[in-house]
């Protein structure tokens, strides 16, 4: 009888887990729709918000029929670009941060604190301060030959020693060759005047002034980058159980790995360039988004793909509202509040589980 009783509640378990997994995935979409509605509302208040006041109506039709008036020009040759590209650079550092701690299993990892955005900026100074390029087209690559030595720097410091690359030494050594990078790269921009005067806004990390043309010239390598973002997803799930469960379980670690960099460099280094050295949004966002839908990276990326660019737009249109008629540059606005964050992740005994 107890043989038979157990036969027959095995069919009512198997239906219940399937329920609840039906459940967590009707949750996770139905999120993700408020995360989508929440991102075009600020599209909206991005276009709309500034030094002056454009009301929805006009912004509407300002985007569909130009009539030549001061406000179709802003709306359409100023705020314009430069909401799509706070879009495009923020889904790029949200993934490459969610990317980074996936793939380091650190909690604490992200683009501007493991050095990645430092490099980046190194490399783009050079070019701009010493070889004088002045192009997007030109720099970029430089960009994404800074964001791929610092991650390489930055790996083999932290992996100094018996006790390995562990998360908190990772995340020191990141912090300290970031620290190296951006005085050296401060340094260089003072020794020539012009170059600092046209970078100096870049440098603190900004979207003013962008045109269309550094929107088009990043946004091949960052749809690039979240392709292949796309394709290490599932891996990603697997080593987040260790290497050796992951080879057991099939996954191809180093194969993965190997992905994941490039993706990150090709995010990371496309971003930096366009927008100077923003921080904190990799490192936030991918963690809000956990606590919601758990561990699976394929949710982690989705949620990241449309929250980061969120998060980013709004600590844009704080900065143009906390100093009226003045504005504070994106990646200070982020990094007054990733700062307490940090701190906060640091502090906790447990971070969120990867």
């Amino acid at each position: 009888m107890i043989g038979a009783s157990s036969l027959n509640d095995k069919p009512e378990q198997g239906a219940a887990l399937v329920g609840g997994l039906a459940h967590t995935d009707a949750r996770r979409a139905a999120g993700l729709f408020v995360v989508i509605g929440v991102l075009a509302a600020l599209c909206l208040v991005s276009i709309s918000v500034g030094t002056e006041y454009i009301s929805l109506g006009r912004v509407w039709q300002a985007l569909f029929s130009s009539d030549g008036s001061s406000e179709s020009v802003i709306v359409r040759e100023l705020r314009l670009p430069r909401t799509v590209l706070g879009l495009v650079i923020g889904t790029a550092l949200g993934v490459a941060g969610a990317l980074i701690q996936a793939l380091t299993r650190n909690p604490l990892a992200d683009p501007g604190i493991l050095g990645v955005n430092a490099g980046a900026a190194f490399f783009v100074a050079i070019a701009v301060g010493v070889l004088g390029f002045t192009g997007i087209e030109s720099y970029i690559w430089f960009a994404f030959a800074g964001a791929a030595l610092a991650t390489v720097a930055v790996y083999a410091l932290g992996s100094m020693g018996r006790a390995g690359a562990t998360p908190i030494r990772l995340t020191l050594s990141g912090i300290a060759l970031g620290a190296v990078l951006g005085g050296i790269t401060s340094g260089v921009l003072l020794l020539d005047p012009d170059a600092f005067d046209r970078m100096r806004f870049w440098s603190a990390g900004s979207l003013a002034g962008r045109g269309v043309d550094v929107v088009t010239a990043t946004a091949p390598f960052i749809v690039l980058g979240l392709i292949l973002a796309a394709l290490v997803a599932r891996p990603l799930n697997a080593i987040a159980l260790g290497d050796d469960l992951a080879q057991s379980l099939g996954a191809r670690v180093l194969r993965t790995r190997a992905i994941g960099v490039v993706a990150v460099t090709l995010l990371a280094g496309a971003a930096t360039a366009a927008a100077g050295p923003i921080g904190f949004v990799g490192l936030m966002i991918p963690h809000m988004v956990r606590w919601f839908v758990g561990p699976d990276q394929r949710w982690i990326l989705i949620y990241t793909v449309f929250a980061a660019p969120a998060l980013l737009l709004l600590s844009d249109v704080v900065g143009r509202l906390v100093i009226r008629p003045g504005e504070l540059q994106v990646g200070i606005v982020t990094a007054f509040v990733g700062a307490p964050v940090l701190i906060l992740l640091v502090r906790r005994q447990r971070a969120s589980g990867l």
